[in-house]
């Protein structure tokens, strides 16, 4: 079948060359337009809920509103993970959903669940879908600054909230942008409470007769001269004047009360949950742009920016946009560095061609091979719908060097037919260079074959392992496909055609002799020594399990982002002031480093559903300046840990990582440090003390840089116990007192003006003296239904308590978290010791659960994904050569290749000092494929000058066999080498590239440049001797014949009957 393809293909030059040059445009045109990316879309496909309740504490929040919808949802199908979140004022649920689960599907399904749990919620508390994005969505991000100093933070959140955000909310492929920082604007009435006394008056009428006087109408039409006028009564509250002029009563005397004569009308800030700080100096107002699910990052923040391009003549003199985090130079800095990979690779490449053929037309041959191949890949990325990304260029990167691999075989093949044939004219040529062709074309075809089919356990790992290296698969695949179809199609007709001219003979060829002067001795010696030769390479493969041992294990290498995300976490329950000083002293402490550009802090919670986070929890996007301006011997680790000393601050525990490495991981298990511990149980209490009790343990663990157990109940609470006798004694209900503590104390939103574009809330509260102490509160007067009003003290007992500030939940139990920050060890061990010290230490009470969480989680999924799946590719390995050779025993000899080559890889990653990881154990499934085609190449030219000597009658004795075995071993040295050259050539400019993605990639590089040197020792000179034995215990010694003349002349000869 493969020898008529290339048949048909040498000889039918206008098809093969017609429909190569369709595919080749098509694949350029794919090119072109296939999405640019940084890295995969790592994240769950989620749905959030966000439900806001004002003013209310996080276990009631928890009780009334996160419970019932978690519980709701669990039974949704098709639901990994359902998450809560209960903050003071606002509840979050999570649902993560399966992968492969349409997003919009997973909304709809939501939205019907959420039918179930509307009743079981408090009486006008909405919930809403958060915006169809994913954790990662978070794609840019700006300050903005008035730089002449003339407005204030409230104007320029005005600016943010009600302009700007909804200019940059119509760019296509943007879900929401959400506000941060600054104040914003709120009319806030402060009571007297002796002039409510005074006048009689009650919080409840005031809010009411407030309420009334905000609202427009309208009274249809009137007709006035033949015109028809609309009629409109206009009676929205505009200004502080329009409120204090509201009636709120009447005195005795009949005389108008109004809100002026009984309290204090100005303009302040909203209660604010979330901060923002850029550079250390001080507060700012920022914005958070949130990509769409399934759009383009780079084309979404292009939009952006042409926007802001736009509006910026728009904004007030002085107002402008400072970027703060823009993944678009992530992105085109991957790619940039890949493309410069992926060139330097194809050159290197060109140049081992070039070099070992020694022929410049024939070379041309496998150089314009890859191009094409490399172009029929981008048509398959494109309709995949696959991005431009660091893993998919990485996967087209790794494969280029064996993607020759055929080509240069058939091309030497050629050269030796040629120099063999007696007649040299243009159509024994070609008769000639087409059956060489055809007799290496099967075994190269099914070599190339099983390098494709090596990668299918990495096709099936799920969750974020899988959807980082599907790509890179997938690209390796098709390139590896396509490779192998080319090679039995443009290859066979390029040879045709371009092959001619003078051939440097075999022995002519001064690479090639020193090749043969270099091996043939080793090689002999090894041959006459093949039991010895065995057992060495043994010993070397049983030597290598102690450095194995000694590697260590982390889920992925640190992706270099070219940004930090420093996120340290303070006290529990700290006011809104405390971190806002926390903040900038941070920022500023960081923004003291040369090797730091911008800083940008964020404390609390942005508007959005998206960011579910308290006052102590702090972001800080620490962008770094290019690595050439680091101060000499600077390393990303080493500036981390300069950090980490620089900015400890008394109650506050870091943790730093990376932007989207961090979301990710937040999104996936909640966890944002590389190792987390979940306690779940029945009781707050419980949960925190066990919590404490892990982090005192894990702090004595050799690695354990910063370790914090939440204080789950840490907040901070002003309880009013209310007496219900005494409320029932005056004849008041349970509601009339908490409309006092919500409304005078607390502050309620009375009603919200309309003013153009702009909408802002009207609060109404006691001024701030009074209400300041309990001994101010207990003052606070509640009016019974006869107008008497009575002291709160005679009403409830105010008590300082503590209790939780954030209340979390997994599958409906409530759960808190141990933060581990790991420095200067390797994660795997690290976990494995950090569990034997808290299980020695820490004992769990019953019915509370202690679960390992972040990279370990992923680690351990992977890992059991990679046990079933390496033996069973292995295995097709083995039928795929099976098919070939038609032969178990050498379809075995030729899978030894793949253990040997572990030699080389474990002591390659050891030297590196590189950790086990999925990115290494993906360099070394490639590995197995690649390994196995340099042994297919060895057996097939043993095989050759075997059988040639069989067919010739000359494979008597031990001296034809091993002649035979020397001949096909040094004769053919050339294209064995030029296989293994043209691999190393195309993996090794990875290993010295530098910049981003560049970590992940020289993982998967490393045991593949290591695993090929062992591997090609094992080619040129265990197989050998392998094959020799196997064939002389096999088929020659039992084939012997009594020698009835001697020869010609006498051959010296060992005890084993090898020629010495």
């Amino acid at each position: 079948m493969i020898g008529k393809i290339i048949e048909y293909s040498a000889q039918n030059r206008f098809v093969i060359c017609l429909g190569v040059a369709f595919f080749t445009a098509w694949g350029g045109w794919a090119l072109l337009h296939t999405p640019l990316d940084a890295i995969p879309d790592l994240s769950d496909v989620q749905v959030i809920v966000y439900t806001e309740w004002e003013g209310r504490n996080p276990a009631l929040i928890e009780e009334q509103i996160t419970y019932p919808i978690v519980s709701q949802m669990l039974s949704a199908p098709r639901i990994k993970v359902v998450r809560g979140f209960s903050f003071f004022g606002y509840s979050f649920v999570y649902m993560i959903f399966e992968d492969g689960t349409d997003m919009y599907w997973a909304r709809s399904r939501v939205l019907e669940y959420m039918a179930g749990a509307l009743r079981r919620l408090p009486q006008g508390v909405v919930p809403v879908l958060g915006p169809d994005t994913c954790r990662v969505g978070w794609v840019y991000q700006y300050a903005l600054v008035d730089r002449s100093g003339k407005r204030s933070l409230a104007e320029l959140r005005t600016l943010q909230d009600w302009y700007v955000r909804y200019w940059l909310k119509a760019v296509p492929g943007v879900a929401d942008v959400a506000s941060l920082g600054g104040f914003e604007k709120q009319y806030q009435i402060q009571l007297d409470p002796t002039k409510l006394l005074a006048y009689n008056l009650s919080i409840r009428d005031i809010m009411e007769r407030i309420r009334d006087s905000n609202n427009d109408v309208g009274g249809r039409v009137v007709e006035f001269a033949g015109a028809e006028f609309m009629v409109r009564g206009q009676g929205y509250v505009r200004s502080i004047q329009d409120i204090e002029q509201v009636a709120v009563g009447t005195n005795a005397k009949g005389t108008p009360i109004l809100v002026r004569d009984i309290a204090t009308v100005a303009l302040g800030p909203e209660m604010r949950r979330g901060l923002a700080d850029l550079d250390g100096s001080g507060d700012v107002v920022s914005g958070i742009v949130i990509m769409r699910f399934g759009e383009n990052a780079l084309k979404v923040i292009e939009r952006i920016k042409a926007k802001i391009a736009d509006i910026q003549p728009s904004l007030p003199q002085g107002v402008e946009f400072v970027p703060t985090y823009d993944r678009s130079d992530l992105i085109l800095r991957s790619l940039a560095t890949l493309k410069e990979k992926l060139l330097e690779v194809i050159l290197v490449v060109s140049l081992v061609c070039v070099v070992f053929l020694f022929h410049l037309r024939s070379a041309l041959v496998a150089i314009l091979t890859l191009p094409i191949a490399i172009l029929f890949s981008f048509l398959a990325m494109y309709y995949l719908g696959l991005t431009s990304n660091i893993m998919s260029l990485g996967g087209i990167a790794i494969a280029v060097g064996a993607m020759v691999d055929a080509g240069i075989v058939m091309i030497e093949n050629a050269h030796k037919r040629l120099e063999d044939a007696p007649d040299q004219s243009s159509r024994t040529r070609a008769r000639v260079i087409i059956e060489a062709a055809k007799e290496v074309g099967k075994p190269l075809f099914f070599s190339l074959l099983i390098i494709t089919v090596s990668f299918l356990p990495v096709f099936t790992l799920e969750a974020q392992e899988g959807r980082l290296f599907k790509p890179l698969a997938f690209t390796k695949t098709f390139s590896m496909f396509f490779a192998a179809l080319l090679s039995i199609t443009l290859v066979p007709l390029l040879m045709v055609l371009l092959i001619k001219g003078r051939i440097t003979p075999l022995g002519k060829n001064p690479l090639n002799r020193l090749l043969v002067a270099a091996y043939e001795p080793v090689v002999k010696l090894v041959l006459r020594f093949p039991w010895v030769t065995v057992l060495v390479a043994l010993f070397a493969l049983v030597g290598s399990v102690p450095v194995y041992e000694k590697l260590g294990s982390e889920f992925m290498p640190p992706l270099n982002e070219g940004t930090i995300l420093y996120m340290p976490v303070g006290l529990p329950g700290q006011s809104v002031t405390e971190s806002s000083r926390l903040l900038q002293i941070q920022d500023s402490l960081l923004k003291q480093f040369p090797e730091i550009e911008r800083v940008f802090g964020k404390a609390g919670k942005a508007d959005t559903a998206t960011d579910p986070a308290g006052l102590e929890m702090f972001e800080t996007v620490v962008t770094l300046k290019p690595e050439m301006q680091w101060r000499p011997g600077m390393t990303w680790a080493k500036l981390i840990d300069e950090m980490d000393r620089k900015v400890q601050l008394p109650g506050v525990t870091n943790a730093w990582t990376m932007p989207i490495r961090a979301r990710t991981d937040m999104l996936t298990t909640g966890i944002r440090t590389p190792v987390g511990i979940k306690i779940s149980g029945p009781d707050l209490d419980v949960i925190e003390r066990t919590g404490t009790a892990v982090e005192m343990t894990i702090k004595t663990v050799p690695g354990a840089r910063n370790v914090y157990a939440e204080r789950v109940t840490g907040g901070f609470f002003l309880d009013f116990r209310l007496k219900r006798e005494e409320i029932a004694r005056y004849g008041l209900t349970i509601s009339n007192v908490q409309d006092v503590i919500e409304s005078a104390i607390g502050g309620r939103v009375i009603t919200t003006t309309v003013e153009g574009r702009e909408r802002y809330t009207i609060n109404m509260r006691y001024a701030a003296e009074l209400r300041d102490d309990e001994t101010q509160l207990s003052r606070v007067l509640v009016k019974t239904p006869e107008g008497s009003l009575i002291p709160m003290s005679q009403l409830a007992d105010i008590v300082r308590t503590r209790g939780p500030a954030t209340i979390r939940s997994e599958a409906g139990l409530l759960t808190g978290y141990v933060y581990v920050d790991v420095a200067n060890r390797d994660v795997g061990r690290f976990v494995d010791d950090a569990k034997a010290a808290v299980a020695k230490a820490v004992k769990l009470p019953p019915g509370y659960i202690l679960s390992w969480s972040g990279q370990y989680e992923y680690m351990q999924r992977a890992a059991e994904r990679l046990r079933l799946v390496v033996p069973l590719t292995v295995f097709l390995i083995f039928v795929l050569l099976y098919f070939n050779f038609n032969s178990v025993t050498e379809s075995l000899i030729v899978m030894l290749s793949v253990p040997f080559a572990l030699i080389g890889s474990f002591w390659y990653l050891y030297l590196l000092d590189y950790n086990l990881s999925v990115a290494v154990w993906v360099g070394i499934i490639a590995l197995a494929g690649v390994a196995a085609e340099t042994g297919v190449l060895m057996i097939v030219y043993l095989d050759e000058a075997y059988h040639k000597r069989v067919q010739e009658g000359r494979m008597r004795t031990h001296v034809d066999l091993y002649e035979a075995v020397l001949e096909g071993s040094v004769q053919r040295v050339r294209p064995k080498t030029m296989t293994v050259a043209a691999i190393m050539a195309g993996l090794l400019p990875i290993m010295w590239s530098h910049g981003a993605g560049t970590d992940v990639m020289q993982r998967i590089a490393a045991p593949m440049i290591g695993g090929m040197l062992t591997s090609a020792i094992l080619t040129l000179l265990v197989i050998p001797a392998i094959y020799m034995m196997w064939r002389w215990h096999g088929y020659v010694k039992k084939s012997l014949q009594p020698i009835k003349s001697a020869p010609s002349r006498p051959v010296v000869t060992d005890r084993n009957g090898v020629p010495v």
